[in-house]
């Protein structure tokens, strides 16, 4: 494809990018309006989140193990289509349940815009010219992460509109992505005749689930040892071994294990992971901590997200420029891995009476640090890949960031509540007022509170917001350490490896 005809199909793979990546920020805001609306309590507001994340998590491997067997173009329609349905179900939902349902099924198109969007691209242009449209994935990415706190707040402060418009705002968005891609996307594709292991999709799929959920309700609804534990952390890993026996076997596994052979392939992988876990698993709550510990409005506290998205768009566009220009691209992924962990480490410090100031500098220090290092570890992976695996290993990257992603999210999330109850209950106690363990983990109504009592919970979730990052910041560590071992390729200027075109 000349410049020209990639530039008119990124404007549909953007515009999908957009959509998968505004339905998880859309609702960061509204969720306290959302779940207090349908009578939720903390878990519940953990599952919006984590039900998306673990079936994007889960059917990732499979999206991109198709995206090397059958029409790449295609898929992206299919999942846009499914993405358009789960939004639309979660707009309608009555109930928690109904909600976390269809967030699911939004999971499911979710994982496949978000893994096929970067195969695509790779099939389009070499590494070396990647990055310059790397960048301008970071910027999309940051562009849907800014938009999204602004325009679910403004949607929820919006008497006429609601929080259901959450949901249905991102459905046009999708239908203009379908068009665009139907009329601008041309990619020449050689049909292998090959059969898909739907049965290790699923064996990896179950064991994901199963694993993360137990992370998920760990400590909330069962005790850490209990038999709902032992149940589901043995059967995830009794399908996590089948699973691994499967796909030893198989002619054409899902997740590819000889990938990890290369040294780039597993040593960045493992950041990934790390990197999802400090990144999703600590700013997912951000929003919480501005509008219950800061007493700000939904639209306020989306304004707050400047500030980190911002860091992160200039860091993607410049480091993806720079990049294609000299080829050399490990010193950015080691600066952006260490800002990510200062960054980390000062939020930290922070709780109900920081600077608001002090805490957005440091919010825009992390996302100058991710903004470094989320695309370019993916394009270190593809640089080291042969094209008939891109589809494969481009996704065992999104999978391994979205696992980290959700265990953050889901065990951070379990102990900001426990921390919260811990706070409010005691708190409330020195007040001389009872409250069960289940009341005190109830996102509350601050407007509604008397003003000793909004005291205790502002500085409950100040306190045990900073905790959270704090135990973030370890993991990033470690990303600091799996970049420095990375040995440095340069990269290719053909799409294909030298190999292939021999």
């Amino acid at each position: 494809m000349t410049h020209p005809e990639i530039v008119r199909a990124l404007v549909g793979l953007l515009s999908a990018l957009f959509v998968a990546m505004l339905s998880s920020t859309i609702v960061s805001n509204a969720l306290p309006r959302i779940v207090a609306d349908l009578g939720g309590t903390g878990a519940g507001y953990t599952w919006v989140v984590v039900a998306t994340m673990i079936t994007m998590t889960a059917t990732t491997p499979l999206w991109g193990k198709l995206a090397d067997l059958v029409d790449q173009k295609l898929l992206l329609q299919v999942a846009l289509g499914i993405f358009v349905l789960g939004s639309l179900a979660a707009g309608f939902a009555p109930s928690m349940e109904l909600l976390i349902g269809a967030r699911a099924l939004q999971g499911v198109g979710v994982g496949g815009l978000t893994a096929l969007v970067q195969v695509v691209i790779a099939g389009m242009v070499s590494p070396r010219e990647r990055g310059r449209y790397s960048g301008y994935v970071g910027a999309v990415f940051a562009l849907a992460t800014v938009s999204g706190p602004l325009i679910g707040g403004l949607i929820v402060d919006t008497p006429f509109l609601g929080w259901r418009w959450c949901f249905f705002v991102g459905v046009p968005i999708a239908a203009v992505a379908l068009v665009v891609l139907r009329r601008t996307l041309h990619l020449p594709h050689v049909r292998r005749e090959v059969r898909v292991d739907y049965v290790g999709a699923v064996l990896i799929a179950g064991a994901v689930s199963l694993l993360l959920a137990w992370v998920s309700l760990g400590g909330a609804q069962f005790a850490w040892a209990s038999a709902s534990s032992a149940w589901m952390v043995g059967g995830g890993l009794l399908l996590l071994g089948v699973a691994l026996g499967v796909e030893l076997r198989v002619a054409e596994p899902i997740i590819p294990l000889r990938l990890f052979r290369d040294r780039t392939t597993a040593l960045a992988t493992v950041a990934s992971v790390m990197i999802g876990l400090a990144m999703f698993g600590s700013t997912v709550y951000l929003a919480q901590y501005f509008q219950i510990a800061r007493g700000m409005s939904p639209t306020a506290a989306g304004l707050m997200s400047v500030f980190m998205v911002g860091g992160l768009m200039v860091s993607s566009i410049v480091t993806g420029r720079v990049i294609a220009r000299t080829g050399v691209w490990k010193r950015y992924l080691v600066g952006g891995t260490v800002l990510v962990t200062v960054a980390l480490g000062l939020l930290g410090t922070i709780d109900e009476q920081t600077s608001l100031v002090r805490v957005a500098v440091t919010m825009s220090v992390l996302g100058l640090g991710l903004g470094a290092t989320m695309q370019n570890l993916v394009l270190a992976v593809q640089n080291n890949t042969a094209l008939r695996d891109m589809g494969a290993v481009s996704s065992v990257v999104a999978f391994f960031r979205s696992i980290g992603g959700s265990v953050g999210i889901a065990a951070l999330g379990a102990v900001l509540a426990a921390r919260v109850a811990e706070g409010v209950t005691g708190g409330l106690r020195d007040l001389g007022i009872a409250i069960s363990e289940q009341g005190a983990r109830r996102i509350p109504d601050l407007a509604a509170l008397p003003g000793p009592v909004r005291a205790v919970v502002e500085e409950a979730y100040g306190a045990a917001t900073a905790e959270l990052f704090l135990l973030a910041a370890p993991f990033a560590l470690v990303a600091v350490v799996c970049v420095l071992l990375i040995e440095e390729v340069p990269l290719r200027t053909t799409v294909e490896r030298a190999d292939e075109l021999g």
